[in-house]
């Protein structure tokens, strides 16, 4: 890393730079996709709705793509229990 203002080289966890004494930028938290854990929030979406609520503020990219993941697959296991549902009423009263 170096400083915006000497151009010198400083240590990447530097708050100042010793050489001219500017106040160096602090480093940003590292926030990309969510990669597979989506495939986790997407089969457990209550583990997706805590990593969203959890990284909403410090990581709003990885805390999106969980909260997506678990909102698709929370709707994907609803419309199988309604089918579930309507296939096992159909089938007691076809028993009639």
């Amino acid at each position: 890393m170096y400083c915006s203002n000497c151009g010198k080289e400083v240590q990447p966890q530097a708050v100042v730079c010793v050489h001219c004494g500017v106040r160096l930028p602090a480093p940003k938290p590292k926030d990309g996709s969510i990669g597979a854990l989506g495939i986790v929030c997407f089969a457990f979406p209550v583990v997706g709705l805590i990593l969203y609520i959890i990284w909403k503020d410090t990581m709003p990219v990885k805390a999106n793509g969980a909260g997506k993941a678990a909102l698709i697959g929370f709707i994907i296991d609803l419309g199988f229990y309604v089918f579930y549902i309507i296939g096992t009423v159909l089938m007691v009263l076809d028993a009639f």
